[in-house]
């Protein structure tokens, strides 16, 4: 087995703490502090449905922030940054009206997607995008070369 686990560095980890708790419906699992400094070494989150993202506080020049602010304007031609974190969801709806009623900041609203996704797009205190939606089906190139999902036909 193996798992991905994000490890997100922020000027204010606790905001973004915040945000992902209130916002994206993680669970603080655990935060670990300096208990001089006050800075996060390590704080976990998990989602109830499955997944986890590691937070912590971030050296100067070195944060989500500065990331996304160094890759500004570089996204693709719907304006999608070059990184994202995705979130699957076979509630995309309550997610969203959770994400708005928090006060994110929405990006893309919720939306059917030509994959086949049902899925929305807020930011984060410091900018880093979080996509939320229905899992990618099974998808074939049609005939002019786009990407749907797979159909089939016959019985």
């Amino acid at each position: 087995m193996s798992t991905v686990i994000p490890t997100l560095g922020y000027r204010d980890p606790r905001a973004a703490i915040q945000f992902l708790v209130e916002a994206l419906g993680f669970t603080r699992t655990a935060v670990h502090d300096d208990p001089v400094t006050g800075e996060v070494h390590h704080a976990d989150l998990c989602r109830p449905d499955g997944g986890r993202v590691e937070v912590h506080s971030a050296a100067p020049g070195l944060s989500v922030a500065d990331l996304a602010a160094a890759v500004e304007g570089e996204g693709g031609p719907d304006g999608y940054p070059p990184f994202s974190v995705h979130i699957d969801t076979d509630d995309p709806d309550g997610a969203y009206r959770r994400a708005v009623a928090a006060g994110a900041t929405v990006v893309r609203e919720l939306q059917d997607r030509p994959v086949g996704t049902r899925n929305f797009i807020v930011r984060d205190p410091e900018g880093l995008y979080w996509s939320v939606g229905t899992p990618l089906p099974p998808l074939e190139r049609d005939a002019d070369g786009r990407w749907r999902p797979v159909t089939r036909s016959g019985g």
